[in-house]
């Protein structure tokens, strides 16, 4: 490869690491480019999955600022994420528990490095649409609790003042 062209490959690598949430590193021995596909389309459209040299990836990764060096060894691809990183995660679980040549090595998201093990702990969450809707689930049986609450509070005290009139006329007629 020529000296410019691996330039322009470090700072395509540069940007697109920039740009995604997560990175999760893999290795690609043993798989054919039929299911190199197969894995791309699992990915989904928030993720690219592409096959790197990992001197140039080591360089590229420097100048963003992460540190990935301990996985690049071997044959490596890099999955860049720039949507869901628990939908990538998933994929790249599931594609493995199906092709065992794909191995997860590591990664990073948002910048803190992550082990395989993290990225399979990752895939493991609900994806962000679940745990949004169940938070909102969550505030919404808060806010109605709440409002019950301060429901209660006007015809508590109706029923306190009216208690108390009562007893205030009692006391009045007793006299």
């Amino acid at each position: 490869m020529a000296t410019s062209d691996k330039v322009a490959a470090v700072e395509e690598i540069t940007q697109k690491l920039r740009d995604s949430n997560a990175a999760v590193v893999t290795s690609y021995t043993g798989l054919s480019v039929a299911q190199l596909k197969e894995l791309r389309r699992s990915l989904g459209e928030n993720a690219q999955y592409r096959v790197v040299k990992n001197t140039l990836t080591k360089i590229a990764a420097n100048e963003a600022g992460i540190q990935l060096d301990e996985h690049l060894k071997g044959s490596t691809a890099v999955a860049f994420v720039t949507g869901d990183p628990v939908e990538a995660a998933k994929g790249l679980r599931d594609f493995a528990k199906d092709n065992p040549s794909l191995v997860i090595k590591g990664g990073v998201l948002d910048g803190k490095a992550l082990t395989a093990d993290e990225i399979k702990k990752l895939a493991d969450l609900e994806s962000r649409e679940v745990l949004l809707s169940k938070l909102a689930g969550a505030m919404k049986g808060k806010q109605s609790q709440a409002a019950s609450v301060f429901q209660a509070l006007p015809s508590k005290l109706v029923r306190t003042v009216d208690a108390l009139r009562a007893k205030q006329a009692e006391q009045g007629g007793a006299e």
